[in-house]
């Protein structure tokens, strides 16, 4: 047997990394598109046996081979007496392989979601994309490089079972359902220097927040005249993108089998520079800091725009309560408030509902802050709770997007009468558009869930929207729509963009929307898209949007109809009139049009065309920054 250079005083650890070093030389890697194909080439002659150097021919390697790919091994294949070896190899020259290329294969994509390609020491090798790892750590690359399926399978569940890796995934699938490699930021064009440097100094502090960046970089370049106009905004900017307070917490709680968990609470008070915070509760898997900090940057904006000037706050967890009992709910509620409850109150912070916190949970929640601040505060949940309020609290942020689009179209001589409209999301916003959109006489075609859209051409009436809220209820999927109503189909794993309609209004969750969605949008005809998630399209949707002259009502606006109904709950003089759900709604009508005017106003101040696409996005950051900056100088430095 042929001996590696240094005898046999050469540990494991030493010809592992011989291997890997040799391995690196005989091979390169071909990247097309990362995340999509990866080639792994061996190149013609670089196979041939007699080009290795002897320390390559190590019995240890050979045995670790599949025994199909072995046989073209210089030690695999059988063993035979050294002199038969000898009389072999000098009648028969010794085989060439061929170039061989193996790529990534389509049923194995879920294993590999997790690699990526990056130069080490100039070398291009494929890194873990949860522990950063390679070489050693993968022992014969479990990506693909050689050897039979069997043989990867084997070294990626060796990498798997390690310490290190078990560990980073764990506090990955945390809060993500997938595992995905990190988002870079991604950085808009910026025409003012003074502005960019606003944007640099927030991706430098929060460099890993890309939710709450891409917010940023969304106000900042709907501010950049402004800030142009006045360099003392600059430092107001600065100041207003830093929160007030950010609480981050655990929450412990037992579950029905007695079984301790433990989740993590978010709740980040923005800016409280006009009054106190108001601003929702989600539970997601999802949630995190960033979400965290954008819902509430997105708060204290749509706060500031609206009638009643409050201060704007936003958190969560990332608990889920789909699956969970009632007692479940309950007892992660009272732990969640037992940890929040001494940063709430009417003159300081009232939390509402948002996604995953309906009005079951918010029950647990203000039971409990009643319990253990000794402080009554209907308002605090809704409509359930608040015994004497109005019954329109749920129906307000779905019926002001509705409101608004009606005032936009109203602009341009049109109305929603006999418009197709889009909608997604299938939860409390989502079915209160389908109402009023009924109720204008427009035609809603589509809903959607987690898992895919269900599309009606016949459009949805009151009974069919009574049937969905009744499979909301029950938790039962969509698909079972279809089951009753033939001409309607349901689509896995798609979104309603494809579909042919006039408006677009986006229920569902932050960055729904992305560039091959706002490019089917655009061919589907549609001309206006009312926003109601907070940010649902990303960056380069925005920018196709944009091209097409799609024009777009944005969440802080169009959405701000549960904001002006929470504010007229709190009003006394609304406790004692009980008003009737008409007087409600004409209120509601009225702040929306306010809102509408502000924002106009404002974005024709600075230049933008009411008929540009941007002219309320901007209008809208310029009407509520001003406010905001106001407020804050006349404060002082706090």
């Amino acid at each position: 047997m042929l001996l590696p250079p240094g005898g046999l005083g050469m540990n494991s650890t030493t010809m592992d990394e011989m291997n890997l070093i040799q391995q690196a030389q005989r091979h390169h890697l071909v990247v097309r598109n990362i995340g999509e194909e990866i080639d792994l080439e061996i190149g013609p002659g670089d196979d041939d046996p007699s080009s290795f150097p002897a320390s390559s021919l190590l019995g240890r390697e050979a045995s670790s081979e599949d025994p199909d790919d072995s046989k073209n091994m210089v030690m695999g294949g059988p063993q035979q007496p050294a002199e038969n070896n000898q009389e072999t190899s000098k009648v028969q020259p010794p085989k060439r392989k061929k170039k061989v290329v193996k790529r990534w294969r389509e049923e194995w994509a879920d294993t590999y979601k997790w690699a990526y390609v990056d130069v080490k020491e100039g070398t291009a090798r494929i890194f873990c994309s949860v522990c950063r790892e390679y070489g050693r750590k993968h022992r014969r690359n479990p990506y693909g490089n050689e050897g039979s399926r069997n043989m990867q399978m084997s070294a990626l569940e060796e990498h798997n079972n390690s310490l290190l890796h078990k560990e980073a995934l764990r506090l990955q699938m945390a809060s993500k359902d997938k595992i995905v490699v990190e988002k870079p930021i991604i950085v808009k064009a910026i025409m003012s220097k003074t502005a960019g440097s606003i944007i640099e100094a927030a991706i430098k502090r929060d460099p890993h927040e890309i939710e709450f960046m891409q917010s940023v970089q969304e106000a900042v370049h709907a501010l950049e005249k402004v800030i142009a106009k006045n360099s003392h905004y600059v430092s107001i900017m600065e100041r207003l993108l830093e929160p007030e307070r950010m609480l981050i917490f655990r929450v412990p709680w037992i579950d029905d089998r007695g079984e301790t968990h433990v989740n993590r609470g978010f709740r980040v008070q923005f800016n409280q520079a006009l009054g106190p915070c108001r601003g929702g509760i989600r539970f997601h898997p999802s949630m995190n800091l960033s979400i965290s900090k954008f819902l509430g940057f997105e708060q204290t904006l749509k706060n500031a725009l609206s009638p009643y000037k409050l201060g704007g706050a936003a958190g969560g967890s990332d608990f889920d309560p789909r699956g969970k009992s009632d007692n479940e709910i309950m007892r992660f509620c009272q732990s969640f408030m037992n940890e929040i409850h001494r940063y709430l109150g009417p003159d300081k912070d009232l939390p509402s509902e948002e996604m995953g916190v309906g009005t079951r949970e918010m029950g647990y929640l203000f039971g409990q802050y009643r319990r253990v601040a000794s402080h009554f505060q209907g308002s605090f949940t809704g409509p359930r709770i608040f015994w004497s309020g109005s019954s329109l609290r749920t129906e307000a942020t779905g019926y002001g997007l509705v409101f608004f689009a009606q005032l936009m179209l109203a602009d341009m001589n049109k109305e929603l009468k006999g418009l197709r409209c889009a909608v997604s999301g299938s939860g409390k916003i989502a079915l209160h558009v389908l109402d009023k959109l009924m109720a204008y006489g427009a035609i809603p075609i589509t809903v959607s869930d987690s898992k895919g859209y269900l599309v009606d051409e016949d459009g949805f009436d009151y009974m069919k929207i009574t049937f969905l809220r009744d499979l909301k209820t029950q938790q039962r999927s969509l698909r079972d729509y279809s089951k009753t109503y033939a001409r309607s189909k349901y689509y896995d794993e798609a979104k309603p963009w494809n579909e042919r309609y006039d408006v677009a209004f986006p229920c569902a969750s932050h960055n729904e929307i992305d560039h091959s969605d706002a490019l089917h949008l655009v061919n589907s005809g549609c001309r206006l898209l009312i926003e109601g998630s907070n940010m649902p399209c990303t960056a380069e949707a925005v920018e196709v949007l944009r091209k097409a002259n799609v024009l777009v009502a944005p969440a802080m606006a169009a959405g701000a109809g549960g904001v002006i109904a929470g504010e007229l709950e709190l009003n006394h003089e609304c406790n004692l009139m009980n008003w009737s759900p008409e007087d409600f709604e004409s209120k509601l009508q009225e702040a929306m049009k306010q809102i509408y005017q502000r924002a106009v106003k404002a974005a024709t101040d600075f230049g933008y065309q009411k008929e540009s696409p941007e002219a309320l996005v901007h209008g809208a950051v310029i009407s509520a920054f001003l406010t905001l900056a106001q407020a804050m100088t006349d404060q002082g430095c706090v």
